[in-house]
């Protein structure tokens, strides 16, 4: 009994390996659980956290694609990732972003929301991100952007992944009043706070040992 328990990964004291088929349905099912909630934002017209936040109050400006936002903004932190948490993060986090970018954009093709409640997308939504970034930072990936600061940050200085997320939000947000109603920024605000929190909570390395 006790050796299938550490064969399945059952309190297993020690680190173990994800595979590559691991690492790659880890990838896809986060990055369409994160761009469901991205899709859940854009049609309440909330301006979400992060350099999604950034993309999105571009794309309200200008018109022109999320996803294309999306991905260029994310350009800059890729040599960041390079730099600091090597080639397998990297290419990771391409790929997730990519992939998020990539749904999004064709998501509304096959999922249509004719009403939406602001308020409740934005705590729906937050809770929607937190679990895609929190399945991309169980296996070494993330959304790029602050994601990849945030997990440089915490496995270098022990500062929370959430707690840096929720500070560039803040700046995000502020931006955002000039692209939004001020009750649909609080709405912002709310999914911020919702997501991070969430972050902060389970983004825990003591609670999670696969690598």
């Amino acid at each position: 009994m006790d050796g299938d328990k550490r064969r399945y990964g059952f309190w297993n004291p020690t680190p173990t390996r994800h595979t590559p088929l691991e690492d790659a349905q880890g990838l896809f099912a986060s990055s369409m659980i994160a761009a469901l909630g991205l899709a859940l934002m854009s049609s309440a017209g909330l301006v979400a956290s992060g350099t999604a936040g950034v993309a999105f109050i571009l794309h309200y400006l200008t018109g022109v694609s999320f996803g294309l936002y999306y991905t260029v903004v994310n350009i800059p932190f890729y040599i960041l990732a390079l730099k600091r948490l090597g080639w397998a993060f990297t290419i990771k986090t391409v790929i997730a972003v990519s992939l998020t970018s990539l749904i999004t954009e064709f998501q509304p093709h096959f999922v249509r929301i004719e009403s939406i409640d602001p308020m409740w997308t934005a705590v729906l939504a937050g809770i929607l991100l937190g679990f895609g970034l929190l399945g991309l930072y169980r296996h070494r990936a993330s959304l790029g952007g602050v994601g990849v600061l945030a997990v440089y940050l915490q496995e270098r200085f022990g500062i929370r992944a959430g707690l840096v997320q929720l500070a560039f939000d803040l700046f995000v947000l502020a931006a955002a009043f000039f692209v939004a109603a001020p009750f649909i920024v609080l709405c912002s605000v709310v999914g911020a706070v919702v997501l991070n929190l969430f972050l902060t909570i389970n983004h825990r390395a003591d609670r999670y040992i696969a690598m």
